[in-house]
């Protein structure tokens, strides 16, 4: 039995949850967000939290219960505080340059690269070479992070690429003569 579906999700000040059939809409500060909930769990609204249980009591089922929750969970975390992501540039040159939705970059290719912002997403540059990716979605944020860091993901040899904030490099030990 899964351990996180037991847990009831405490409903946060400010936060406006409407649960319509199959659909769980949730609504905030940053923004609204909506879910179709999977057809082998329920969810229940009691005054102050959500709890999330399965329809049939077997494995396969509270699993889906405990994604379900989580899934629920991070979106009331997003509408109300966000998410974010950190990137740096790390390399001669390269550098990032936000203009209107498109994030310019430069990153040692003979070309720039244009890279398309999604909607619900917004992205900082406080310095040339560091990125804030934010947004009420967490999967989202996740993906458009990722994107950007798979342009030019970071090498082991001299470290250079984009990388994420908290990121480690095992640098490799170059070639002997």
């Amino acid at each position: 039995m899964s351990r996180i579906a037991k847990n009831p999700i405490p409903l946060i000040a400010g936060v406006k949850i409407s649960i319509d059939d199959r659909t769980v809409t949730v609504e905030g500060k940053n923004g609204q967000l909506s879910m179709q909930l999977h057809d082998s769990v329920t969810i229940a609204q009691s005054e102050d939290q959500l709890t999330v249980a399965p329809k049939i009591q077997d494995r396969p089922s509270w699993a889906m219960a405990g994604t379900m929750r989580s899934l629920v969970n991070n979106m009331l975390i997003g509408v109300s505080q966000g998410y974010e992501k950190k990137l740096k540039l790390i390399g001669v040159g390269y550098r990032a340059a936000i203009q209107g939705n498109r994030l310019n970059l430069t990153l040692g290719f003979s070309h720039p690269i244009d890279f398309e912002i999604p909607e619900g997403i917004k992205v900082d540059a406080p310095s040339q070479t560091d990125l804030v990716i934010s947004g009420a979605d967490k999967q989202l944020v996740g993906e458009v992070a990722a994107k950007i860091r798979a342009f030019r993901p970071p090498e082991p040899y001299k470290g250079k690429g984009v990388r994420y904030a908290d990121e480690q490099i095992k640098l490799k030990e170059a070639k002997k003569k």
